[in-house]
């Protein structure tokens, strides 16, 4: 059965592209009715937190797509050790007693490439056992074939064939001096007892794959797979970061500045693979059914965004798209946690009516706090007294109208049809066009000109609400 991994390693907030690499890999699962499996890579003792792992699952839960399998590396390192114990006792493998050296053994050197320690390599197995029973600490390397060169080759699901030959590959670890594994043995130990078949990771592992599946030889495991994606990168063509771009590389920004996990993974899927139809906006079903390969581009992917605005335009296009066509009971349940989330109270019910008004008129959940903040305080903030002069008016009108409005309303019953029809027929009266009555109305109950539907929105902020503001709104203009 065709089984593939996601692998983070906890040493840092989930990043986008390992967000779209967890992606990639769930929908190559479920469009080949295989197993997803998610492997917390935690053998980096000294650099993973609790905070790093905690920011994973939040990320990977809030995309809401699931796995089949879970486990911790740290917990399988009996089963490392086994796989490097095996790798040496067939002579794939020597100890390495020299001091001070790097622990994953490239140590920085000038000039050449460095290969190897030849005092190392050529040590007898009697010494090198008289070395380690006395206690001198070691790193087990792998020992890659030096008599006869030659190319280590794969197909790249994505990049085609691929080879590097043995005389550039160092003798890499297998093993610290204190005797945890390094990540390529870890990796691959756990790759080769979980079967998995598939192994689609970053471009920039591609490199890596040429020492696992050295690894896979001598542990004599059919090696998996190989899929690689392009990266993610900056504007400026950098690889995209958390230590250079901050905060804007990481899931939960995105979560929580509002966007819908759908759109979000519709997102990140257009960057660097295609359904090859010019389709942008897919459902989790179409993208599973479409997914392949043969869709992936070659080329980096750049994520556009800005000093001032860190989100890419697509994004947040796509995450509007989801928004608008959202069933408005949906809509009014997501917006209730980011609203109460910022100071507001809001009973569902009202959020319910709020809803339907501001649709079409955000882009992100979070817009929801300045684009119908009217409607949750209780007291506007100060507004420009000239917003409420309608065009090719003056105060004058303005105030005529918002007295008039104040006369009236008290006796009018508060739904949209008796709204519409008492304030047109009102305008009439009064000799000024329909625009004219309803601007200062409009500012006066919302405190801008650019708001709702002005019916429907009265109606929700309800009788005893408007008239107090267009009171307010009278002051100003006597004032």
């Amino acid at each position: 059965m065709l089984r593939v991994r996601f692998a983070p390693s906890p040493t840092g907030f989930l990043h986008i592209g390992s967000a779209r690499t967890f992606i990639f890999n769930w929908l190559y699962a479920r469009h080949n009715g295989g197993v997803m499996i998610l492997r917390i890579d935690d053998t980096d003792i000294e650099r993973n937190t609790q905070a790093s792992l905690d920011s994973i699952f939040e990320g990977l839960k809030w995309l809401e797509l699931g796995w089949d399998e879970q486990y911790r590396q740290s917990e399988r390192l009996a089963l490392h050790k086994q796989m490097a114990e095996a790798i040496f006792q067939k002579g794939w493998a020597y100890r390495d007693f020299t001091p001070a050296q790097a622990e994953e053994g490239e140590k920085p050197r000038t000039g050449a490439a460095w290969l190897f320690h030849a005092g190392m390599r050529e040590l007898s197995r009697e010494e090198s056992d008289r070395r380690a029973a006395a206690g001198e600490p070691f790193v087990l390397r792998y020992r890659v074939p030096r008599a006869i060169i030659e190319d280590v080759r794969f197909t790249d699901g994505v990049y085609g064939e691929q080879s590097k030959s043995t005389a550039d590959i160092e003798d890499f670890a297998l093993l610290r001096s204190d005797g945890t594994p390094t990540y390529h043995l870890a990796s691959c130990a756990d790759d080769a007892d979980l079967r998995i078949s598939h192994i689609i990771r970053g471009q920039d592992h591609l490199t890596n794959t040429f020492k696992h599946i050295l690894i896979f030889r001598a542990a004599e495991v059919a090696a998996p797979e190989f899929a690689h994606l392009p990266l993610l990168v900056a504007p400026d063509g950098t690889k995209l970061s958390k230590r250079r771009h901050g905060p804007v590389v990481s899931v939960t920004t995105y979560r929580d500045a509002g966007f819908l996990p759908e759109a979000f993974i519709n997102f990140l899927c257009l960057l660097g693979w295609s359904p090859k139809d010019d389709r942008e906006k897919m459902s989790r079903q179409e993208l599973i059914d479409a997914f392949s390969f043969e869709g992936i581009n070659k080329s980096n992917a750049v994520v556009n965004f800005t000093e001032t605005d860190p989100f890419d335009p697509k994004a947040v296009w796509l995450n509007s798209q989801y928004i608008h066509a959202m069933p408005v009971e949906e809509l009014a349940q997501k917006l209730l946690p980011v609203v109460c989330a910022s100071g507001f109270s809001v009973d569902p019910g009202k959020m319910l009516a709020i809803a339907p008004l501001i649709q079409e008129r955000i882009k992100l959940l979070g817009d929801v706090v300045t684009v119908a903040d009217f409607f949750l305080v209780d007291k506007l903030p100060a507004y420009d007294t000239a917003e409420l002069i309608p065009q090719k008016g003056d105060l004058a009108t303005a105030l005529k109208v918002l007295e008039r409005a104040r006369e009236i309303l008290p006796k009018t019953e508060f739904n949209h049809q008796a709204l519409e029809e008492t304030l047109r027929a009102e305008a009439v009266r009064l000799g000024i066009k329909a625009g004219q009555m309803l601007q200062p109305i409009r500012v006066a109950v919302c405190g801008r000109k650019n708001a709702p539907p002005l019916f429907e929105t009265m109606t929700v902020l309800g009788r005893d609400t408007c008239l107090k503001r267009i009171d307010q709104a009278i002051q100003k203009l006597q004032s």
